[in-house]
């Protein structure tokens, strides 16, 4: 089964059928939308996904205001066991249309992108916005990047994190330097 560009779960709202009072955005994942979320996160299983956003009409655009909660599995990086992972998650994003303006900008003119401002709007094309790929970007941000179980080390599993070598090689060229210390 192929997801190319069908997103895993229904959370489309078009900007131009949005009430002036905004709705509401519910999605609570089945068991196969779960599964497709783990293989689309590579991770080992999403055992709860619930999100919940508030969705209003934004100069516009929209504003999508709510909150994630998920339970996870991971690999550990350390030993590959699973590790749970609960997370929660406040989301809050404005999408806006692409000002026309932007594609119209004369060759050599100037654009001022403002790299400081924490609430740089997403465009959007067209009358809608797919708000499952915010909820699953905002889940693939929440994920631990190194997973592993409390007080998991390579020192707890016995691998030796020292500068010196290990394995035959390093032995051998040990050896080949005692040979030129005695010769």
């Amino acid at each position: 089964m192929s997801r190319d560009n069908q997103p895993i779960f229904d959370a489309i709202v078009r900007i131009d059928k949005l009430p002036a009072g905004g709705r509401s955005v519910a999605v609570d994942a089945n068991e196969d939308e779960r599964k497709a979320i783990a293989e689309a996160m590579n991770i080992l299983s999403v055992e709860r996904f619930v999100g919940n956003l508030t969705v209003v009409p934004f100069r516009g655009g929209l504003r999508a205001t709510g909150h994630i909660d998920a339970e996870v599995t991971q690999a550990s990086v350390v030993s590959f066991e699973p590790v749970p992972e609960t997370i929660s998650e406040e989301v809050d994003r404005v999408f806006m249309p692409a000002s026309k303006a932007a594609f119209d900008a004369t060759p050599g003119s100037e654009t001022f992108v403002d790299l400081e401002d924490d609430d740089f709007p997403d465009h959007i094309d067209g009358p809608e916005v797919d708000l499952s790929a915010l909820l699953l970007e905002t889940l693939a941000l929440a994920l631990d990047p190194y997973p592993r179980k409390p007080g998991e080390t390579l020192d707890s599993l016995g691998v030796s994190v020292t500068d010196k070598e290990e394995g035959p090689f390093a032995k051998l060229a040990r050896l080949k330097a005692g040979d030129k210390e005695q010769g």
